[in-house]
């Protein structure tokens, strides 16, 4: 237990190092457009993203990656990755995907060498969510703590993101996580309970925030 406890912090820490700080999923172009401005607004997209958004579906990949990886079924992981990859709505986000799951699956094969063969199964590009479900399937991580340490791990990033471009102070950062808590929890429910024809979001504010953000004048993030 503690060893699987420790695996999950470690692929869910701030510190891994796969690029997620550098992005903000389109949050910098709604901070500059004044849409969102202060810790409610931020809390309310991030409820609302959780609740309907894109997140739930890359969420709902990481699952089947993670249960394809632990009967190494590698034609259902090239299968989802190439449905994340149709899925993305923006090119930004698609990159953003691409570039996070490339560093974590190079990562994951310099730590377990015997990831190298689901590693070339899968190719380049590889997304995140499928990614993390192979770490989370080989370092023998329950599903649910997983899933949860995905989705927190996702909202702990965007969070800093606005602290840093709204800002807030570091106390209203932890205020509004510890806020999330319920809904998260919440989430990870509802989305282990998806079936296949379930995958579906409403995320068309994320799309045309990642869309704006491409032609932004001035940008601090990737994304």
């Amino acid at each position: 237990m503690s060893h699987a406890l420790l695996s999950l912090l470690q692929l869910a820490s701030p510190a891994l190092p796969v690029g997620a700080y550098s992005y903000s999923e389109g949050l910098e172009t709604l901070v500059d457009a004044g849409i969102i401005d202060n810790q409610q607004n931020l809390g309310q997209w991030l409820e609302d993203s959780l609740r309907y958004g894109a997140i739930r579906v890359e969420a709902a990949a990481m699952i089947r990656a993670y249960r394809s990886a632990s009967i190494n079924d590698l034609e259902a992981l090239s299968y989802w990755n190439a449905w994340v990859t149709a899925a993305s709505t923006t090119e930004e986000l698609r990159e953003q995907s691409w570039q996070m799951g490339g560093s974590l699956m190079r990562l994951l094969v310099e730590l377990q060498p015997c990831v190298r063969e689901i590693a070339e199964a899968i190719g380049n590009p590889c997304n995140y969510a499928i990614a993390f479900g192979i770490a989370a399937a080989c370092w023998q991580i329950h599903l649910h703590a997983a899933l949860l340490g995905y989705l927190h791990s996702w909202a702990t990033n965007l969070t800093n993101a606005g602290v840093k471009l709204i800002p807030l102070g570091q106390t209203s950062g932890q205020q509004l996580l510890l806020n999330l808590q319920t809904t998260l929890s919440k989430s990870a429910v509802e989305i282990l309970a998806l079936e296949d024809d379930d995958l579906s979001s409403c995320g068309w504010g994320l799309a045309l925030a990642s869309m704006a953000h491409k032609t932004q004048y001035s940008r601090i993030f990737r994304s």
